[in-house]
C-alpha cells in the first residue's frame, strides 16, 4: 500500500497493517464507540477512550480521557497530554498502534505560497488565517503537582482525562470547542461577529466558566482525591489571527497572537492575586453592559511576564461569578 506522506497510525490487524491517516483536522477521537474518529472493537478499551490533538506548530499531543484501562506511550501510561514522537507505539486496552509523523517539507516562501493560493489547484485543505475577534479562556487545575505526589498512577489518570473530557463536554454545550489540551489546562476560544460580542455569547462564556468550576468541585466525589479540585480562569478578549486548519467534522480553527496570550498570562495573575477569575478589560467592558461592576470583579493592575508595562486585569472569585450570574438572570 503507498502511504501518502503526512502523519498517521498503523494499526496490526490479523489481515495485515491498516493505515490510519492523521491529516484533514486537528482533533481525532478513539474508542470503541461509533461516534469516534477511530473505532477498536476491543472490550478493554472505553467508549471515548483517547484523542489525537496536532497543534499549530505540528505537533502531536495524546490525551486520555478518562479511560478505565488507561492509554500508554511506550508502556508508560498517559495522565496529563503527552507530546508523541515518530516511532512511539501507543496501547489502548489490547490494542497497539504505532504513530508515525514524517519530517515536514520545508515551508514554501510567502511570494510561492501567495501564487499557489491565486491558482484553480489551491484546495479548502490548506491553511488560511483571517483576523477576527475572539474570546479566549484558559482554565488550569490547582495544586495539580501536589496531587501527583499523593495518589496512586492509575487514579491521577482516570480523574485528570475524566476531567478533560467533561471540560470538553461543557465547552461544546456552551457554543465553543477546546482549541488546545495543555498539561493540566484547555484553552478553549470563542469566535465572534464583525459587530462585536453579542451579549448573548458573554453570558455563555462566562456560564461556561461556572460551569468548569463546578464540575471540578465534584471530582472528588467519583475518584478517591486528596483534596477537591480547584481551577483557575482567565479569560480575554480581542483580535487575533484565526486559522483553518482542514475540513472534517470538527472545528479545525486555531487562534494566534497577543490576545491569546494574554489569556494565559490573565490565568497565571489569579495566582498572585488569591483570586479564580480574572478578566482583560475588553472583555470586563462587554460584561459592563450586562451589569458587572466592581461589587463583583475588583480593579487590578498586574504584572505579566512578556509585557512591559503592567496590565488592567478584573478579577474575583467564582463566587462573586455566579452572584453575577445570578443578579443577570434576575434583571433579564
Amino acid at each position: 500500500m503507498t502511504l501518502k506522506p503526512g502523519p498517521y497510525l498503523v494499526l496490526q490487524t490479523e489481515s495485515g497493517s491498516r493505515h490510519l491517516s492523521l491529516i484533514g483536522s486537528n482533533c481525532w477521537t478513539i474508542g470503541r464507540s461509533d461516534d469516534n474518529n477511530f473505532v477498536l472493537p476491543d472490550r478493554w478499551i472505553s467508549r471515548n477512550h483517547a484523542m489525537l490533538q496536532c497543534m499549530e506548530n505540528g505537533e502531536f499531543y495524546l490525551i486520555d480521557l478518562g479511560s478505565r484501562n488507561g492509554s500508554f506511550v511506550n508502556g508508560r501510561r498517559v495522565s496529563v497530554p503527552v507530546t508523541l514522537q515518530n516511532g512511539d507505539a501507543l496501547t489502548f486496552g489490547q490494542t497497539e498502534l504505532q504513530f508515525y509523523c514524517p519530517a515536514p517539507e520545508p515551508a514554501l516562501p510567502n511570494s510561492a505560497s501567495i501564487a499557489r493560493a491565486d491558482s484553480q489547484d489551491f484546495t479548502a485543505t490548506a491553511t488560511l488565517h483571517i483576523r477576527r475577534l475572539i474570546s479566549v479562556m484558559v482554565v488550569d487545575i490547582r495544586d495539580f503537582t501536589i496531587m501527583t505526589r499523593q495518589i496512586d498512577e492509575k487514579v491521577l489518570s482516570e480523574a485528570i482525562g475524566t476531567w478533560f473530557r467533561r471540560a470538553g463536554e461543557i465547552i461544546g454545550q456552551y457554543g465553543s470547542w477546546v482549541d488546545k489540551y495543555i498539561g493540566d489546562a484547555v484553552m478553549a476560544v470563542w469566535i465572534h461577529g464583525a459587530k462585536g460580542v453579542d451579549p448573548a455569547e458573554m453570558v455563555q462564556i462566562i456560564q461556561a466558566m461556572s460551569a468548569l468550576a463546578k464540575m471540578t468541585s465534584t471530582l472528588h466525589e467519583q475518584f478517591p482525591l486528596p483534596f477537591p479540585l480547584r481551577i483557575g480562569a482567565g479569560l480575554n478578549t480581542g483580535f487575533a489571527m484565526v486559522g483553518n486548519a482542514g475540513t472534517g467534522d470538527r472545528p479545525d480553527y486555531t487562534a494566534l497572537g497577543d490576545t491569546v496570550n494574554a489569556a494565559f498570562r490573565f490565568e497565571t495573575s489569579t495566582k498572585q492575586l488569591g483570586l479564580d477569575i480574572a478578566l482583560g478589560e475588553t472583555t470586563y467592558q462587554y460584561l459592563e453592559g450586562l451589569g458587572a461592576s466592581e461589587q463583583f470583579f475588583k480593579r487590578y493592575t498586574v504584572a505579566m511576564k512578556g509585557y512591559e508595562m503592567p496590565i488592567i486585569a478584573h478579577a474575583g472569585t467564582f463566587s462573586d461569578l455566579d452572584r453575577f450570574l445570578k443578579t443577570h438572570n434576575t434583571l433579564g
